[in-house]
C-alpha cells in the first residue's frame, strides 16, 4: 500500500513544488508621460517628496495639533476600518488560492447498521442471499490536482494580485484620510483668524455705537450717523454668528474623520495668522506611476485580470487529479483496524472539457472584456493623476500671485481706513466715508486670511497628488488602530505574514 502511494507523491511533488506564480503573461502596458508638468517653473526633483518623512507628511506643517488630530484619526477613523477590513479579506482569499498548490486529505468515517436485498441485481444469482449487520468504514480520501497548465498558478496570481491592489487601496484611503483632515483643519484655522479680525471689528464698532449715542444726547451728534452705526454693528455681529456656525461644522466633520463623538470634540482657536506654505518639490510627472497608491491598485487590478484572462484561456485544457483513497472497512469494530481489513486505491483522474454549451467561450470572452475595462482604468488612472498635479501646481502658482497683490491691496485698504477716520473727525467728511472704508478693510482683511488658508489646503492637495510619502518600494504596513472590542478578526498583526503567504514585503 506504502509504496505505489509513496511513488506518486514523489512524482507528483516536483510539479507542485515548482508551481510557483509567474507574471508572464503581464507585461506593463506603455505609456506616453511627459518629462515636464504644463504648469510654470516649479521645482522638481529627481525623486519627490524625498523631504516629506515617510507616511507622516503633515509634519511639514510643524502644527503641534494637527499632528494629534492625525495620530488619533488613524487609530480610530472608521473609514480606515473599513479599508483595512477588506486588505483582511483579500489577504485571507490569496491564501484560500495558495492551497490549491497542496493535496486536500479528508477522514470520513461512517458507522452503520445495514440489510442487503436479496433481490439486488447481480453478475451470478444470489438465490436469495442477503447481508444484514454492521459496517464500519474508516477511509482517508486524498485529491491533489497536478497543475501542468498553469492554471493554479494563475488563479492564484489573480489573488494575489487582488490582494495587494487592496493593500494600494488601503493606503490610498489613508492618504485621503490625513488629507481630508489637513484641509479641513486649515480650513477651520483660516476661519480663526477671520474670528479674531471680525471680532475685534465688532468691539471697534460697539464702541463707536456708544460714542454716537453720547454725541446725540449731548445734542451735538446726527441720528443719521448713528443709526449707521448701530447697523454696521449688528451686520457684524450677522456675520460672526454665521463664521461661528461654519467653524462649529467643520469642528464636526474633523471629528467624524478622527472617529470621535462630535459633541464632545473640541478644538481650541488659537487666532494666530497662518503661516505660509512650505515649498513642496513636484517631481518628474514619470514619479506619479510609483507614488500614487491608485494607481498601483489600477495596475494590480490589471495584472490580476490578465491572470484571470489566463485562466479562462487554459478552460480547454484536461485537468489531471491525483485521487488516494485508504482506510480501513469491516463488519465488526474489533476488526476494523486488522491487516485483513485494510483497503485502499491510487491513481490518476483526468477530466477533458468536451462540450459545455459555450460556457467556456463566454468566460474568455468575460474576461477578455474585463481585461480591457482594467487596463482604460488603468490609463485613466494616470491621466487623473498627471491633471491633479496639474491643478494644484495651477492652483499655487495662482494663489501665490494672488496673495501678494492681496498685500499690497490690505495695506491700501488700512491707510485708507485710517484716512477717513482722520477726516471724519476734523469734521471734514461724513461718517458714510468712514464707514465705507472700514467695511472694505475689513473685506481685504478677511479675504486675506482665506487666502492663506487656500494656500495650505491647495499645498494639502499637491502632495496628496503626488502620493504623500507612500511609494511602492516601501514595505506594505497596516495603521496601527485601536482594537473595537466587538471585532471578530484579529486585530494584532504579526510583522512578516504577507511575505510568508504570499510574497508581498512588509508587515501584515
Amino acid at each position: 500500500m506504502k509504496t505505489p502511494f509513496l511513488a506518486a507523491l514523489l512524482l507528483a511533488a516536483p510539479l507542485t513544488l515548482h508551481a510557483k506564480p509567474k507574471k508572464s503573461d503581464y507585461q506593463r502596458p506603455q505609456t506616453t508621460v511627459s518629462g515636464t508638468y504644463k504648469a510654470g517653473p516649479v521645482w522638481r526633483e529627481a525623486r519627490p517628496l524625498e523631504n516629506l518623512p515617510r507616511g507622516a507628511w503633515w509634519s511639514v506643517f510643524n502644527d503641534a495639533t494637527l499632528n494629534k488630530l492625525q495620530l488619533r484619526a488613524t487609530a480610530e477613523s472608521q473609514q480606515l476600518r473599513v479599508a483595512v477590513a477588506r486588505f483582511d479579506q483579500a489577504r485571507a482569499t490569496a491564501r484560500v488560492a495558495r492551497s490549491n498548490f497542496f493535496p486536500s486529505a479528508a477522514l470520513n468515517p461512517t458507522a452503520y447498521h445495514q440489510k442487503t436485498s436479496g433481490n439486488i441485481p447481480s453478475a451470478f444469482p444470489l438465490n436469495g442471499m442477503r447481508y444484514e449487520g454492521w459496517s464500519f468504514d474508516m477511509p482517508v480520501d486524498l485529491t491533489w490536482e497536478l497543475d501542468l497548465w498553469g492554471r493554479v498558478r494563475r488563479h492564484y496570481e489573480s489573488s494575489v494580485e487582488q490582494a495587494m491592489a487592496e493593500a494600494a487601496a488601503m493606503q490610498n484611503a489613508l492618504l485621503s484620510l490625513h488629507a481630508e483632515i489637513a484641509q479641513n483643519y486649515f480650513r477651520l484655522r483660516a476661519l480663526d483668524a477671520e474670528l479674531v479680525t471680525l471680532r475685534e471689528a465688532v468691539d471697534w464698532r460697539k464702541q463707536w455705537v456708544t460714542v454716537q449715542k453720547g454725541r446725540v444726547n449731548a445734542g451735538g451728534g446726527s441720528e443719521l450717523e448713528l443709526a449707521q452705526a448701530e447697523t454696521e454693528y449688528a451686520a457684524a455681529q450677522t456675520e460672526l454668528a454665521a463664521l461661528g456656525g461654519q467653524r462649529a461644522q467643520l469642528e464636526n466633520a474633523i471629528a467624524i474623520l478622527c472617529g470621535a463623538d462630535p459633541s464632545s470634540f473640541r478644538i481650541e482657536a488659537t487666532g494666530r495668522a497662518l503661516p505660509a506654505p512650505p515649498t513642496v518639490p513636484a517631481g518628474l510627472p514619470s514619479d506619479l506611476l510609483e507614488r500614487r497608491p491608485d494607481i498601483a491598485q489600477s495596475e494590480r487590478l490589471l495584472v490580476a485580470a490578465t491572470a484571470t484572462l489566463g485562466v479562462a484561456q487554459r478552460a480547454w485544457f484536461p485537468s489531471v487529479k491525483l485521487i488516494a483513497s485508504g482506510g480501513f472497512l469491516s463488519g465488526e469494530l474489533s476488526s476494523l483496524f486488522s491487516t485483513e481489513s485494510g483497503k485502499w486505491n491510487l491513481g490518476p483522474g483526468v477530466s477533458l472539457p468536451l462540450f459545455s454549451g459555450g460556457k467556456n467561450k463566454a468566460n474568455l470572452e468575460r474576461a477578455r472584456a474585463a481585461h480591457d475595462e482594467a487596463l482604460a482604468l488603468y490609463r485613466q488612472s494616470i491621466l487623473t493623476a498627471l491633471g491633479d498635479v496639474e491643478n494644484q501646481l495651477t492652483a499655487l502658482d495662482t494663489l501665490r500671485e494672488q496673495s501678494a497683490s492681496q498685500a499690497r491691496t490690505l495695506a491700501a485698504a488700512e491707510k485708507a481706513a485710517r484716512l477717513a477716520q482722520v477726516r471724519h473727525d476734523a469734521g471734514s467728511s461724513p461718517y458714510l466715508e468712514v464707514i465705507e472704508a472700514n467695511r472694505t478693510a475689513l473685506t481685504v482683511r478677511r479675504a486675506s486670511h482665506q487666502l492663506a488658508g487656500q494656500r495650505l489646503i491647495a499645498t494639502v492637495a499637491l502632495i496628496k497628488a503626488l502620493g504623500g510619502g507612500w511609494h511602492q518600494s516601501l514595505p506594505v504596513t497596516i495603521p496601527q488602530q485601536t482594537p473595537d472590542p466587538a471585532t471578530k478578526s484579529n486585530a494584532e498583526k504579526k510583522p512578516g505574514v504577507l511575505k510568508r503567504i504570499f510574497g508581498m514585503r512588509g508587515e501584515g
